[in-house]
């Protein structure tokens, strides 16, 4: 397969668009001022404890208080909140975790009201991004990830990914990160440090014990709320979590994202360093990559797949809807239950393209083509597991009902992707008038002499419609050239599929909008 990472750098936000075999199937976008992100850790205070809840409110610095439940302390919390009682009182370096004595596992059917008092200061990490109305999801139970492995502090256990099948391999990897990992830490053993040495993996541990240093070291002066360590940008830990040997090329359009991710695959896998490539195309790199037509195409209520089928998806606030349609789509000498089960199929894999690519996380619910033959739809939930094995999310998968209703659950951990794909009118705006579309070409080159003459700009770049740009560069005599002529100026006329049919823009030689 191959696997290719867009990165299209923009002033307000980073978006990155993951394609296999040219088709998108994860697209995420990153503001440039994005706070409270999977995996921060901060220093809180408490708010509030709920009983009735079993759970606390906690300020980490959200317009609204985070959620912290009883089951997400975890069972070491006492030993974290005594070092982090230790590392705000003690002068000078920070006592060491290994030479830390841990106190006892707090009870699994305990109060909260018993651990938690309002006022308290807990070092917490967000477990899920603040969600419509609703803030951070927190957790006390703190992890840091790293490429290869995730670093439990006051553990002793030693887990390994289930994606790794190799009895041998498990062995080796166990009794490998037994013999570095010190006391009172204990290590997740991820699917990419399948195969990887022990001086990688040494190296990266001491690597994650070092940030957990830095972050107590850091809270010895810090007061609730406050950030003490921030996750990865989304850039980075994407391709953290997603590199593998099936990448084949990062493209990005922005020189200080390139050498960072340059700088960073160099440091977890530098045999692949040479997969990040610097995009100089004078077209937008999400057109030059076809994904700007892909994003219209699959972000709508209503998704095509397969020979005029399509999906029918609807959001609510407590689950997401699915519904398969067969459309017109029939093919002769099959009959009506052949045709349903090709139809579900196909939809199956369209519906988990989906699922990544919105993001959709929660309850969902899918209505498929009625099946009457048991076998056929096992064949469709077997096929439905098969594509979601791959899925990075959390899961699980019922079997479909009599009724041909497929139930999901996927982790929510950030908002669903959600992109407008319906259009104002091209030639209204939504107002329901219109300039008179003839007077579109003197409109233009009347702001053409106005650059010329009144802003002495010699070298004019017109981006517009390409049935405008097709009409303005048709033949040898066409109006750029009599206009080039006219007002002795270069230009040069770039066609946008994207654009409506009256839009158009002047940028510079520098490719920089002129604003009027």
């Amino acid at each position: 397969m191959n696997t290719e990472l867009i990165i299209d750098v923009r002033t307000s936000e980073v978006a990155l668009a993951l394609l296999e075999d040219k088709q998108l199937v994860e697209l995420n976008k990153e503001k440039s001022n994005v706070q409270f992100s999977v995996g921060d850790i901060y220093l809180g205070k408490v708010k509030k404890i709920m009983p009735g809840l079993n759970a606390a409110f906690v300020d980490v610095g959200y317009e609204r208080d985070a959620f912290l439940h009883y089951l997400d302390l975890g069972p070491q919390f006492k030993s974290f909140h005594k070092f982090l009682q230790v590392s705000q009182t003690k002068k000078g370096k920070v006592v060491t975790l290994p030479k830390f004595k841990l106190e006892p596992e707090i009870d699994k059917g305990g109060k909260i009201s018993n651990i938690l008092t309002s006022g308290q200061t807990v070092l917490v990490q967000i477990a899920k991004e603040p969600i419509s109305t609703k803030g951070p999801r927190l957790s006390a139970e703190i992890s840091i990830a790293g490429r290869n492995i995730v670093l439990l502090p006051f553990s002793d256990k030693v887990s390994i990914s289930q994606k790794i099948t190799s009895t041998e391999e498990r062995k080796r990897l166990k009794r490998l990160l037994e013999s570095i990992v010190p006391k009172s830490f204990g290590v997740i053993i991820r699917t990419a440090a399948e195969g990887k040495k022990v001086a990688i993996l040494d190296a990266e541990l001491k690597s994650l014990i070092k940030k957990w240093e830095m972050a107590y070291d850091k809270t010895k002066n810090s007061q609730p709320p406050s950030i003490i360590l921030s996750e990865l940008k989304r850039t980075s830990a994407i391709i953290r979590d997603m590199l593998n040997v099936s990448f084949n090329s990062i493209y990005v359009n922005d020189d200080g994202i390139y050498n960072d991710i340059k700088e960073y695959i160099s440091t977890i896998a530098p045999e692949k360093e040479k997969i990040v490539k610097l995009y100089s195309g004078k077209t937008p790199i999400f057109e030059n990559f076809g994904i700007e037509k892909q994003i219209k195409g699959l972000f709508g209520k209503t998704v095509s797949f397969k020979s005029g089928a399509y999906l029918i998806i609807e959001h609510t606030e407590a689950l997401h809807v699915i519904d398969v349609n067969s459309g017109n789509r029939s093919k002769a000498g099959n009959d009506q239950e052949t045709n349903a089960l090709e139809v579900n199929l196909a939809a199956a894999e369209e519906i988990n393209r989906q699922l990544r690519l919105r993001d959709m996380g929660g309850i969902i619910v899918v209505d498929f083509i009625d099946l009457h033959l048991n076998e056929n739809r096992q064949m469709v939930f077997d096929k439905m597991k098969e594509l979601m094995s791959k899925d990075r999310t959390k899961h699980n998968i019922l079997p479909l009902t009599k009724f041909g209703l497929m139930q999901i659950t996927r982790q929510r951990v950030r908002p669903e992707m959600h992109i407008e794909t319906l259009e104002k009118c091209p030639t209204c705006n939504g107002t329901g008038e219109i300039k008179p579309a003839v007077l579109l070409e003197e409109e233009i080159e009347n702001r053409l002499a106005f650059l010329v003459s009144d802003k002495d700009i010699k070298k004019i770049v017109l981006k517009v419609h390409p049935f405008v740009a097709a009409y303005l560069t048709k033949d040898i005599f066409s109006k750029r050239y009599k206009w080039s002529k006219q007002y002795k100026c270069s230009l040069k006329v770039i066609p946008i599929s994207s654009y409506n049919f009256l839009e158009y823009n002047f940028l510079d030689q520098n490719e920089k909008k002129i604003e009027f």
